[in-house]
């Protein structure tokens, strides 16, 4: 399998281009503020062909370059029901004070084809199955993205801004819920495997045993203790 990632924009946001390998059909995950050219120079680099972009919520910081990107190679986007107004309506999905400095240096839209995600569910794209499950709590629309182990290749999980090296998303936002990501962490993390490679929305990647050992939200949910570090810092827009 082929991971090629890079941080992106104003706020380092991670996307990712998944394939089976070079040559191959991929999938683009979160192309974010300024992330277009590097998603060109990746599919160059790797000779691919995108199928399609997934999105693990609506924040621009994670879905700026969305309509240039599923232009440039006609593909659908992918993005949970309740985040969709994020990708034409920032201002409202950041509140006036972040949206309106946001307004006058980006297009914002949706791109032509548009599909809608759900829980439980999973995706073939690419020749690749991408199990999604619902995660509120940053956003009340965010999903994350698990890959199944595959020969010597352990588990992949896309969090987006669910779970970072150490920390977890920000609540703060229109939409957020400090305790619904709690219960996110709860659900779609902890049953994980130790040995699931973590690719969230910024920072360094992680494996879930890391998290689960060090992470004090993390160990905060094992462990039954409510809110404990609701005032450590924490990442993302």
């Amino acid at each position: 399998m082929l991971i090629a990632g890079f941080p992106a924009g104003a706020w380092g946001t991670n996307c990712y281009l998944v394939a089976p390998a070079a040559g191959e059909e991929c999938v683009i995950i979160d192309p974010g503020h300024q992330a277009a050219q590097g998603v060109e120079d990746a599919v160059a680099k790797h000779r691919l062909k995108p199928v399609a972009v997934v999105l693990t919520h609506g924040h621009i910081d994670h879905v700026a370059s969305v309509v240039p990107v599923c232009g440039a190679h006609d593909v659908p986007a992918w993005i949970h029901p309740e985040d969709r107004y994020m990708m034409s309506d920032p201002e409202r999905a950041l509140g006036r004070s972040i949206g309106r400095q946001l307004m006058g240096e980006l297009t914002v839209g949706e791109p032509d084809d548009v599909k809608e995600l759900s829980d439980g569910t999973d995706l073939e794209l690419a020749g690749m199955r991408f199990s999604v499950a619902h995660a509120p709590g940053h956003t009340k629309g965010s999903v994350t993205f698990r890959m199944p182990e595959q020969a010597d290749v352990p588990p992949v999980f896309f969090s987006g801004d669910l779970l970072f090296a150490g920390s977890i998303g920000r609540t703060d936002l229109p939409g957020g819920d400090h305790a619904e990501i709690l219960k996110s962490l709860a659900r779609v993390c902890l049953p994980l495997e130790d040995s699931t490679v973590v690719l969230s929305g910024h920072g360094p990647q992680t494996t879930i045993g890391r998290e689960r050992a060090t992470n004090p939200f993390l160990r905060e949910v094992a462990a039954g203790l409510g809110d404990g570090f609701s005032a450590a810092p924490r990442r993302g827009m």
